[in-house]
């Protein structure tokens, strides 16, 4: 049932954009999925679910996608934010539609994402993996483009006084590049901090959330998405496969990412006319 709803939301998309779906390149674990649940159909389907939100509502302008490599591992490090993660969807889906070939970013999501029923089978199918080390080290060893929110859930949790101020940065996403041989890209997303302003929390688990979050507003607000992609940040040359088990190494390199990512959002926040412009 769920295959054939993907595919008829999915043709809703000029046939020309499902043409160059069809060249999607993935690892076919036989069967018409990769090992981790991923399917081009799904790929098709989650671009199409997500025009309304990309076209319409959030008005997604972007720059900086030859930045995005147009193949070999990878690692996309983005700033989070927004209580609802809307802001990983628009990235994805602002990747899918600008890369030719398309290349499908790789959210990695905290542990509870796959947990919760039937959201978690659909994010799986448009390419999200479970965040641990060896779904990591299995799709850059791949060649494949990961999607990393360094800040975690702090990020998406973070009060509206402390917004495009990034939380605690963590080190992973180096680790991983520096120790698979490949560049972190600095995403910046300017737009989303103000989407569902977050004025508390309620501390208690559902369906593995951590917490509930209670906002101003209960839908985001039609603020306007602003993506950057920066200028590729060459961990796997400034660093060896050895120096991802040094922890100085690590923090280094993990400090030059958030900082260009903050510098990013700086800039991105004096260029924009407003927060609906």
């Amino acid at each position: 049932m769920l295959p054939a709803f993907a595919r008829l939301v999915a043709s809703t998309l000029p046939e020309a954009e499902r043409e160059r779906l069809r060249g999607l390149q993935f690892a076919d674990a036989g069967h018409g999925y990769d090992p981790f649940g991923l399917h081009p159909d799904f790929v098709a389907f989650g671009e199409a679910a997500t025009a309304p939100l990309y076209n319409h509502y959030f008005r997604v302008e972007s720059s900086g996608h030859e930045n995005i490599p147009a193949s070999g591992a990878a690692v996309l490090a983005a700033n989070h934010s927004g209580a609802v993660p809307f802001d990983s969807a628009m990235i994805w889906a602002d990747v899918v539609r600008n890369t030719n070939p398309p290349r499908v970013p790789r959210p990695v999501a905290d542990h509870f994402v796959p947990m919760i029923p039937i959201i978690g089978i659909i994010f799986a199918r448009g390419g999200m993996v479970g965040g641990s080390r060896g779904n990591a080290r299995t799709l850059l060893e791949r060649g494949e483009l990961l999607l990393i929110h360094p800040e975690g859930v702090p990020g998406i949790a973070k009060s509206f006084k402390h917004r495009y101020h990034l939380q605690e940065w963590r080190v992973g996403h180096v680790e991983l590049a520096i120790r698979h041989s490949a560049p972190v890209i600095p995403v910046a997303v300017v737009g989303a901090e103000e989407q569902m302003p977050q004025v508390g929390r309620i501390p208690i688990s559902v369906a593995g959330l951590p917490f509930i979050p209670v906002t101003l507003f209960p839908l985001p607000l039609p603020v306007r998405y602003h993506i950057r992609y920066g200028p590729p940040i060459p961990v796997n040359e400034m660093y060896t496969p050895d120096q991802a088990d040094d922890p100085a190494c690590i923090r280094e390199a993990a400090a030059l990412v958030k900082r260009t990512v903050q510098e990013m959002i700086d800039q991105g926040l004096k260029q924009r006319a407003g927060i609906f412009k």
